[in-house]
């Protein structure tokens, strides 16, 4: 007898996927972190029509010239941050909800920010029921200051710079992660706040969604 798999099976099959062949041979070393993503269930978080795509290793099309960054750049991303119990934190694209909602299940709090309405809509939509996240809608590079300080700041994409009012947002001693685009390659990078300043340093060459409104400032030409 042969046995009927249900398109519930197979998204459960391909989540397991994810984890055992993109997520832990490549770094993604935090149990809490491989628990919440193997938790969650991505498909939800992109177009039905994309939902075969939602655990390969390559961005979904979200529409509006947006994309889901790659399970494995926001695994280590997320990784990387060393996330607490206790932090608060600022998600910068929020994009359908779905790092919110992986986030949720690893941290007290998330502030998660997204520009474009439709997919601020859309994850609203996809967080319901989810405890513990705050979506808000706004320019991505501005944050949300007026729920700082904030632990950890996760930049869900890359992007060329980022600007010191959002890096203000983060206290001393808190953490950034970040993709970065360098001469139109992306790597991920991370930082700590400190009373010096604050630097990114790239710990992986990983492909990386790039995020709108953080294009460098251009110096005048002659």
């Amino acid at each position: 007898m042969t046995a009927t798999i249900s398109p519930a099976n197979d998204f459960e099959a391909m989540r397991t996927a994810m984890v055992v062949s993109q997520l832990r041979p490549n770094a993604v070393n935090d149990p809490r972190v491989v628990a919440a993503m193997a938790a969650v269930a991505r498909e939800t978080f992109v177009p039905s029509e994309a939902a075969p795509l939602a655990y390969r290793d390559t961005a979904v099309p979200l529409g509006n010239g947006r994309a889901a960054n790659l399970p494995i750049a926001t695994g280590r991303l997320l990784t990387e941050a060393r996330l607490q119990p206790g932090d608060r934190v600022l998600l910068i694209g929020a994009a359908t909800g779905y790092t919110a909602a992986v986030l949720a299940g690893l941290v007290g709090h998330v502030v998660a920010v997204e520009s474009d309405a439709d997919l601020a809509a859309r994850a609203r939509a996809a967080l319901a029921g989810v405890t513990g996240v705050e979506l808000v809608e706004g320019p991505l590079e501005h944050g949300h200051a007026a729920g700082a300080p904030y632990d950890v700041i996760v930049v869900d994409g890359a992007v060329e710079e980022l600007p010191e009012a959002l890096v203000d947002q983060v206290r001393e001693g808190g953490r950034i992660v970040a993709g970065l685009v360098d001469r139109g390659v992306t790597r991920l990078a991370a930082g700590r706040r400190t009373g010096g300043g604050f630097g990114l340093v790239g710990f992986a060459d990983i492909e990386s969604v790039v995020l709108p409104g953080f294009a460098r400032r251009r110096g005048f030409s002659f």
